[in-house]
């Protein structure tokens, strides 16, 4: 097939789960024979910006016309099968909609987050799980200021929500969600149903897995409020005031939290603090580790950091909502706490270090669930049926069956928990 794939990339300076879920599928496509061409914008790209165009921008995140024109006239130039739209914000908007229409073209969407339903994406308000603005109205996160505490930059989503939703429905052919639990928000939110189905991210082999049973536990991602960096520095706290668990504990990462994690872990010996690592530094870390943690306090809509646990056969201690209760089998592949309550955590982190034995017979089943669910071989075969059943509703064909794995209608797929980030 001849795909065109249309990302807005975020910004390098912070790790992005959902630009490494990009190239992945890009370099997975080319590497089947498929022909895939980019149309991107980079969020790199706003601080070079003259000033004028710079306060602009917030006008453009609802609707971009110029998008809508340069896209469309490389659409009637290249003729690609499909379109497959990821991110469009803050520099593409909806307006790629209309020019896959303008053009003839079916679209196809990931959904890596809400943001179909919630203007910051994130199903979360000053720490809580919120709905307010589901299947409603996004108000509420204006006046509450949902996105970066700012009513005011919390409107222009909040307006391309409100102007676009009709659009969004009716312009993609097949929308890609990334777990069973997120599918079932955007139902229950009122998205057609039919066009809603279940494709979860894959993760690359990393061409090795864990070798004896790890040094150390592994926080990898964002480190902000949603990814339950605070949750996880007071359980550590509990932990090393009832003596530890024979294991320091590793943060890697950035974002606005960095320098209270910073500050927290100076001076400790229980805890090192790591920055940001490249790719291949993320790949040894969790190999060496006895468990990765990954506490989110929001619904994550997959949380891909617990499948590249999976992929080196590396157990994961995981918040115990969203995406994650169908990846990670509970006492099986991993360890589930409640969430928010430290705890709870402090209890699982201990419980997964206490036992070398139970722990890497866990790390054997997350292996046999990574290569059954969410290898580059899945992954592939998930997406190629996704855009031949669009291709199908485009042509007259109806919607057509789910892609492989899918049941269409919510439930999961493959044991009882199975569901993808689309962020670490």
């Amino acid at each position: 097939m001849h795909v065109l794939v249309v990302h807005n990339r975020y910004a390098s300076a912070q790790p992005s789960g959902e630009n490494n879920v990009v190239d992945q599928e890009v370099a997975l496509l080319r590497g089947a024979g498929h022909r895939v061409g980019l149309f991107e914008r980079r969020s790199d790209d706003i601080g070079g910006l003259p000033l004028p165009r710079k306060a602009a921008l917030p006008l453009l995140v609802p609707w971009n016309p110029s998008v809508r024109t340069e896209l469309a006239a490389r659409l009637r130039t290249e003729r690609p099968d499909v379109v497959h739209v990821h991110n469009v914000f803050p520099l593409l908007s909806p307006a790629v909609l209309a020019a896959c229409a303008d053009a003839g073209v079916p679209a196809v969407a990931t959904l890596h987050n809400y943001t179909q339903v919630c203007p910051p994406g994130t199903l979360q308000r000053d720490g809580r799980p919120c709905t307010a603005c589901v299947g409603s109205t996004p108000l509420p996160a204006v006046r509450h200021g949902c996105y970066r505490n700012s009513r005011l930059a919390t409107v222009p989503l909040a307006v391309s929500l409100s102007v676009n939703r009709r659009r969004w429905w009716s312009g993609v052919e097949r929308f890609f969600c990334i777990s069973a639990a997120q599918r079932d928000v955007l139902v229950r939110s009122g998205m057609p149903a039919e066009r809603l189905a279940v494709k979860h991210n894959f993760v690359p082999d990393p061409g090795a897995t864990r070798e004896g049973g790890g040094e150390q536990l592994l926080f990898l991602g964002r480190l902000a409020e949603a990814k339950g960096v605070r949750l996880l520095m007071a359980a550590w706290d509990e932990i090393a005031a009832g003596g530890g668990v024979g294991v320091p504990l590793v943060i890697a990462g950035a974002g606005p939290l960095e320098p209270e994690v910073r500050a927290w872990a100076a001076g400790r010996d229980d805890v090192r603090f790591a920055g940001l690592y490249d790719p291949e530094q993320c790949r040894r870390a969790v190999a060496r580790s006895v468990a990765v943690v990954a506490p989110s306090t929001w619904m994550e809509a997959f949380g891909l950091v617990a499948v590249e646990a999976m992929a080196a056969g590396v157990p994961a201690v995981a918040a115990g909502h969203g995406a994650f209760t169908e990846l990670v089998e509970d006492g099986v592949t991993g360890l589930l706490h409640r969430p928010g309550e430290a705890a709870s955590l402090a209890a699982c982190l201990r419980r997964v270090a206490a036992d070398p034995a139970a722990n890497r017979e866990m790390g054997r089943a997350a292996r046999r669930r990574y290569e059954q669910g969410f290898s580059p071989a899945v992954g592939l075969e998930r997406l190629e049926e996704g855009y031949r059943t669009a291709l199908a509703g485009r042509s007259g064909g109806g919607v057509g069956p789910p892609p492989a794995g899918d049941t269409g209608t919510g439930s999961r797929r493959g044991h009882p928990r199975e569901r993808d980030g689309g962020s670490r």
